[in-house]
């Protein structure tokens, strides 16, 4: 691994916040570049933490450097030294990273398909870990709340849809049916169940994301 320069003392720390705040433009420059690289090692150490979370190391250090040039652009002489707020930019960006990807898999693991039933149709992870999904917001990944979600079941969703979203997940405190059970009482085809209920989801994550 890359040998990283020692921290500035707080004397040199001090002096060059004054120049990228009051320097010259080249003064400026070369200060935030010195900040930077003296903190590097920071960045190294914080990334470390997470090495186990199946981030390639160079790539959390990537990502935790941004953190640490954010800090930089933003940081106050006054308050401190540098590194005590570097760690917390540094800390939220790679923890950004890392939620924002465990969010990806999550949603793709659910909602791409994963295989066809006997009749030909699109089996998606959702359907097959139903029955373990408590309620709609779980299913959808969704961190609102059931009272928001109710609300947009009325205004968001048309009779057609709301009918085999209500009955799909129990929202009217019955059991939960399959699309087959929906079809069969509606009288089309588990296919069109299926494309509908996606149809409605799609609506409703789009309403919670907004």
């Amino acid at each position: 691994m890359k040998t990283f320069q020692k921290p500035l003392t707080s004397g040199e720390e001090a002096e060059q916040c004054r120049l990228l705040r009051e320097g010259t433009p080249e003064e400026a420059r070369r200060a935030k570049e010195i900040l930077i690289e003296r903190n590097l090692r920071l960045v190294a150490h914080i990334a470390k933490k997470y090495q186990n979370a199946d981030e390639d190391m160079e790539d959390l250090i990537s990502i935790g450097c941004i953190g640490l040039i954010k800090a930089v652009d933003t940081f106050d002489g006054k308050k401190g030294r540098l590194a005590t707020y570097a760690c917390r930019c540094i800390d939220n960006e790679l923890l950004m990273l890392l939620r924002g990807k465990k969010k990806t898999a999550r949603e793709v693991s659910l909602f791409e398909p994963i295989g066809q039933d006997k009749e030909g149709n699109e089996i998606r992870l959702v359907d097959v870990i139903e029955q373990q999904q408590p309620d709609i917001v779980e299913n959808m990944e969704m961190s609102g709340n059931i009272k928001k979600l109710f609300s947009l079941l009325g205004k968001t969703l048309n009779d057609r849809e709301r009918t085999i979203i209500v009955m799909r997940y129990g929202l009217n405190g019955g059991p939960e049916a399959t699309q087959s059970q929906i079809g069969e009482k509606l009288g089309i085809s588990r296919s069109y169940v299926s494309r509908i209920e996606k149809k409605a989801l799609q609506k409703l994550r789009s309403k919670f994301e907004a």
